[in-house]
């Protein structure tokens, strides 16, 4: 049986909330409720990918049927712990299962991301989906078919080893027209059966599906307009809220004045907890001008306001934890004996997710339990956080992921859900809270700013012979993960943010063979603004810093750029992504760059293997820039991409893609603007992005696939390289050396200036 999506919708929705129905219903309970299996979910699914599923939680998927049940009809679905932000993953990885299953992509149903209902397969995060999560289903997939086989034998009299399947129907290899269909084996029973682990995957020779460019499943319905995303959901007797954010970050509250919204009728409310402040409506016409029109006093930070030059500040912060990332030979001993050491600084800016939805969290709190929906990259990590809030037990929780905004990291949609829950606790009905484009430009966490201080030395003939990179960074990770603190909701009632250090080291080692190295990071605990992961993480910015300080390296060798990498690539994976990028772009070693009038033209190439062991990308961009203005035109872009064996080709080309381009939107126009009172930059014409019209005119991408490699995740890795790229390419044009990004007229015009003053920046 299907169920239509708002039929569906509400059948779950009166699950979790109706006064009879268990918090968190059984995946069994579940089931039958919908009548067989295939429940077609109008809210996808979320998980993560930072890492596999926990150790301790093994033991509770353990079970076939935690993973995947066939219905009486034979359509198989699969409980995916990982969610569908944008990337594609729901398409790829049904595609792995109808590939172990030899069932078609069209009988394939996944629910995603709803803590009653599907495993715990950590956060979607880290191009981890396919390296990680996708295993774990293909396992399941492939005990699944083992299952049928054996079921298959005993029905038609034969071996196991006597059948095949096809279509999902099970048939005798000596006998195709002598079978039996899933439907028949299975007939919406469950499997009972544990996991074994030891079944082995199908060969790589006898893929079908694996490696096909298949259509994305989520696309037809989003093109015409059909597809419900979190801030579709409407449920019975709800309400419309919105958060009256402080006036300043710190600022505490004094008094709000309920007065002031009189005129707006009986049915607005107002919400204070602590230092949190929210209105509900019936209306969200309603909410949004009460939110606009209540009078709230706020006491301000003495030193709200004042700016904060915030590369400059962050070396005054004391070292929270300093970290070797890679030590390797005698780095000390090594620079001693260079002819020369060669020094440079980068800087990176405050940047945002930037995401053209802005989220939205929808609760439904009774007194003895909760449901939120939202679009979490984790909806087990927000289980105890909205528990500890809400002061429920967590099993009294159910996070119901449901599609959002793609964020591509962590923006507002775990904030977005704990607004609503702290509202719907307050009234006693469900409440949907939808940001503002300023809620989410305002208050998001951000990717943190950051300095890279690098040194190398080097020989009479420019060759390296020591190496040293030392960051100064905060956290790239302050996702709630249990701790309340780490959400706005939590922090105005009083929980304090809990920050782990993690992630600042992403990509701060490199891959060329340096045998003297030294590689360090510094985090700090005293960022201005809440920093956490965007795209990449610090991988983005390391990267930066690290290819343009080998592009310096480069030309101070007076050796083309391709051919000094080559030189300490040793990887012949890293080999190949370099060597196809050039010939792609038909790389001329020593070519000069261009001028006509005030436009300069030039090219520029970077490397990285993501975090240093997964995926491989080359890029090499060809710009214009306007010496006069400043104007930099990315004109066109051409990358190698190697991430293992390749699910889907398109969705891998469409990821790359999408790398490229936003990872040029960064490097060319991205910076938040702040104080010490908050952000600034609240709408696209204080924080502008790429726009079509910016778009490069060439946009190549090659794809290495690798059968015999274990697929990694596309959809962070070829972000890595982008600016450094860019940022070459413009040395190659100008003779201007840029080591801080974005890379705007202003700073380009600077740039120009200081180099026709001075000469070149290295």
């Amino acid at each position: 049986m299907k169920i239509t999506k708002s039929a569906e919708s509400t059948a779950v929705m009166n699950a979790a909330t109706s006064a009879e129905a268990p918090s968190r219903p059984s995946r069994r309970g579940f089931l039958q409720a919908g009548g067989a299996i295939v429940i077609s979910f109008a809210f996808p699914a979320l998980a993560s990918a930072q890492t596999s599923t926990p150790k301790e939680k093994l033991a509770l998927y353990a079970g076939l049927d935690s993973w995947l049940a066939i219905d009486a009809e034979g359509k198989v679905t699969v409980f995916c712990g990982k969610v569908e932000l944008g990337q594609g993953v729901q398409t790829s990885l049904s595609q792995a299962v109808a590939e172990e299953l030899d069932c078609p992509m069209s009988r394939i149903t996944m629910i995603m991301g709803d803590t009653a209902i599907v495993p715990d397969q950590g956060t979607t995060t880290g191009s981890k989906t396919t390296q990680m999560g996708q295993p774990q289903l293909r396992q399941a997939a492939a005990e699944a078919r083992a299952v049928l086989l054996e079921l298959g034998a005993a029905k038609l009299g034969v071996a196991p080893d006597a059948l095949g399947i096809r279509q999902c129907v099970v048939f005798v290899k000596a006998a195709p027209a002598k079978g039996v269909t899933f439907a028949e084996l299975m007939g919406g029973k469950r499997f009972d059966r544990k996991m074994t682990g030891k079944v082995k995957f199908k060969a790589i020779a006898d893929y079908t599906v694996i490696g096909q460019p298949v259509p994305r499943v989520d696309l037809p319905a989003k093109i015409a307009g059909s597809f419900e995303y979190v801030q579709n959901i409407r449920l019975p007797g709800m309400l419309h809220g919105r958060v009256v954010r402080p006036a300043a970050i710190g600022a505490k509250l004094v008094r709000v004045d309920e007065s002031s919204i009189k005129s707006l009728g009986a049915g607005v409310r107002v919400v204070t907890r602590g230092d949190f402040v929210g209105v509900v409506a019936p209306r969200e016409e309603t909410a949004i001008a009460a939110a606009r029109q209540l009078k709230v006093e706020w006491k301000l930070p003495a030193n709200a306001g004042e700016a904060v030059d915030i590369h400059q500040e962050m070396r005054t912060y004391p070292v929270a934890l300093p970290q070797d990332i890679k030590i390797t030979g005698d780095a000390d001993k090594a620079f001693a004996r260079s002819a020369k050491i060669v020094k440079a600084t980068y800087l990176t800016p405050y940047q945002m997710h930037g995401s053209i939805g802005p989220s939205c969290g929808v609760a439904d709190v009774r007194k003895d339990r909760a449901t939120v929906w939202c679009g979490t990259q984790h909806s087990y990590g927000l289980i105890d956080t909205v528990a500890r809030i809400v002061n429920l037990p967590s099993d009294k929780i159910r996070v119901a992921w449901t599609e959002a905004s793609g964020c591509y990291g962590h923006n507002g949609a775990d904030d977005s859900a704990v607004d609503a829950a702290l509202l719907s606790q307050a009234v006693g009905k469900p409440v949907r809270v939808q940001w503002m484009r300023q809620d989410e430009h305002g208050w998001e966490p951000k990717c943190p700013a950051m300095a890279v201080d690098l040194s190398a030395g080097v020989d009479a003939k420019g060759n390296v012979v020591a190496w040293e990179f030392i960051n100064i960074t905060p956290t790239h990770s302050s996702r709630p993960r249990n701790q309340p603190g780490n959400t706005l909701g939590g922090t105005l009632t009083g929980f304090k943010p809990n920050y782990e250090y993690s992630n600042g080291g992403r990509n701060a080692d490199i891959n060329y063979v340096f045998p003297d190295r030294r590689v360090r990071i510094r985090y700090h605990d005293s960022s201005p603004l809440r920093p956490s992961a965007l795209r990449g993480l610090s991988a983005y910015p390391h990267t930066f810093a690290n290819e343009s300080f080998m592009d310096e390296l480069a030309v101070a060798a007076k050796a083309d750029p391709v051919a000094y990498r080559m030189q300490y690539l040793k990887d012949e994976r890293a080999r190949a992504v370099v060597s196809t990028a050039a010939k792609m772009a038909d790389w001329k070693a020593g070519a000069a760059p261009q001028r006509n009038g005030d436009i300069a033209s030039g090219r520029g190439v970077a490397f990285s293997q993501y975090e240093n062991e997964n995926a491989y990308t080359a890029v090499i961009v060809d710009v214009d820039v306007d010496r006069a203005s400043g104007k930099v035109r990315v004109k066109r872009m051409y990358a190698a991409f190697d991430c293992g064996l390749i699910v889907n080709p398109d969705g891998a080309r469409n990821q790359v893609e999408g790398c490229l381009i936003q990872g040029m939107s960064r490097a060319l126009f991205e910076e938040v603007a702040f104080n010490r009172g908050g952000v600034t930059s609240t709408d696209w014409s204080s924080y502008p992005i790429a726009r079509f019209e910016d778009v490069p005119e060439v946009v190549q991408v090659e794809l290495i696939n690798r059968l015999d490699k274990a697929s990694c995740g596309a959809g962070e890795a070829s972000t890595t390289p982008v600016a450094a790229a860019i940022g070459n390419a413009i040395f190659h044009a100008t003779g201007a050396r840029l080591r801080e990004y974005p890379f705007n007229p202003e700073r380009v015009k600077n740039a120009i200036g200081i180099n026709n003053n001075k000469g070149a920046a290295i």
